[in-house]
């Protein structure tokens, strides 16, 4: 029979368990970097968390995404391929003991961004590669070695034959870096919590995240021979010419007068990027299509529909001023992120709790973030009533080559979400 735990989760206890477990989360991070989680291929590292969530003595529960569910939803994005196949899994913990405490969601997800040119990598990509403090790899950083945290973090209040005393559920959720329709679909299929904590590589607390929009840029030209080239209409000098008009935008929106205040002293917030341009035929032939792929960023406080609006009334605007604009023809496509930006109240109850953890494990004060990136915290406060932040490892190269995680850093965010866990949800002794 389970007993009411009353004392206080001693930290030096929870140290000593989570540094018990280092060897353990290092594995456990190498073999989940070894899963290749690309966009369609989750199915793999989803087993694993499955298995992962079982050995934690959770229940656990699977299911794809049902998009005719979610599709009317306010926090929806477009989605890029089917969800057949492609499932959330999520570890539950109900408590045997005497219910004392608050309710929690620890959120991650399983989903890698594509490796680039592989060559340029030291080692390959989902080779994981430990040198000294840094583990290298795909996802490494963002975001498995968060999901490593908070199973390691429920594992050691078990080796210290302690449960959580309230509810508490594990997700790992699919396709956070292009829709968050993973995360959406656990808030629709029911799942809530007292409080939201997604250990994204973010080392502080996530004050604020940026909105974020993708637009596919269609473009038809009229193709020429080579030779008589300026008598045609290219589509991709032309998709770079509506591209230069929307940078425009981006320029205006980073001057200090125009920026949000949380992104007052920021280098430069806002992005519009250009991830991807692919077109044209033949080196010999004007090119007859193009698309470019943009990722927008704005600010909280707007709605994506206005954001369409302005990009839409911008690329007009640049389409009539051109001069061959007769000859050529575009059209946008939205898929992908259409994601608002969110602010995080930071005197909320489950955001004190943090801070104090983080001191008395870290020392110091934890730096507050406003993250120019956008996460899935934002379905859980925004459209779940939900408090929610991030608060993660230290890490590097996200998205880009060489990506790694700080193996001491992981350890540490470990302990406090080990000990906040403690103080969030109360503890039984099992």
């Amino acid at each position: 029979m389970s007993t009411l735990a009353t004392e206080v989760v001693p930290l030096p206890a929870v140290a000593e368990a989570v540094h018990g477990l280092r060897d353990q989360a290092v594995q456990m991070l190498c073999d989940l970097v070894r899963e290749p989680s690309l966009l369609g291929d989750e199915a793999s590292a989803q087993r694993r968390m499955a298995e992962t969530f079982a050995e934690l003595g959770l229940s656990v529960e699977e299911f794809e995404i049902d998009e005719d569910k979610i599709r009317d939803h306010p926090g929806y994005s477009p989605s890029i391929v089917s969800y057949a196949g492609r499932r959330n899994v999520v570890g539950v913990h109900q408590p045997q003991g005497v219910v004392q405490g608050k309710s929690l969601i620890l959120n991650g997800h399983i989903d890698v961004v594509p490796v680039g040119a592989q060559r340029l990598w030291s080692h390959p990509p989902f080779e994981p590669v430990v040198h000294g403090d840094h583990l290298y790899g795909r996802g490494a950083g963002d975001m498995k070695a968060g999901i490593v945290a908070y199973c390691m973090a429920f594992e050691a209040l078990r080796r210290l034959g302690l449960e959580p005393a309230a509810t508490v559920y594990l997700q790992s959720v699919i396709e956070e870096e292009c829709t968050g329709n993973g995360a959406l679909a656990c808030l629709v299929q029911g799942y809530r919590a007292d409080a939201a904590l997604i250990p994204e590589p973010i080392p502080g607390i996530m004050s604020s995240q940026m909105g974020v929009m993708w637009v596919g840029i269609e473009v038809l030209g009229t193709p020429v021979h080579a030779a008589v080239a300026q008598t045609g209409v290219a589509a991709i000098e032309f998709a770079q010419y509506l591209c230069s008009q929307l940078k425009l935008i981006e320029a205006q929106w980073n001057q200090p007068e125009h920026r949000h205040p949380h992104y007052a002293h920021h280098d430069h917030p806002i992005n519009f990027n250009i991830g991807k341009l692919s077109g044209g035929e033949w080196a010999s032939s004007v090119a007859t299509q193009c698309r470019a792929d943009v990722r927008i960023g704005f600010y909280p406080g707007i709605k994506p529909a206005q954001v369409r609006a302005l990009i839409e009334a911008a690329l007009k605007a640049a389409y009539e001023a051109h001069p061959k604009k007769a000859h050529v023809r575009y059209e946008l496509i939205y898929e992908g992120f259409q994601a608002e930006g969110m602010l995080v109240d930071l005197n909320q109850p489950m955001i004190h709790t943090l801070k104090a953890c983080h001191h008395e494990v870290a020392g110091g004060n934890m730096p507050l973030i406003a993250s120019t990136a956008t996460t899935d915290a934002r379905f859980f406060q925004l459209y779940g009533g939900i408090p929610a932040t991030c608060y993660g490892p230290h890490s590097g190269n996200t998205h880009g080559i060489d990506e790694w995680v700080s193996i001491d850093s992981m350890m540490e965010v470990t302990q406090v979400l080990a000990l906040f866990m403690a103080r969030w949800c109360g503890v039984n002794r099992i």
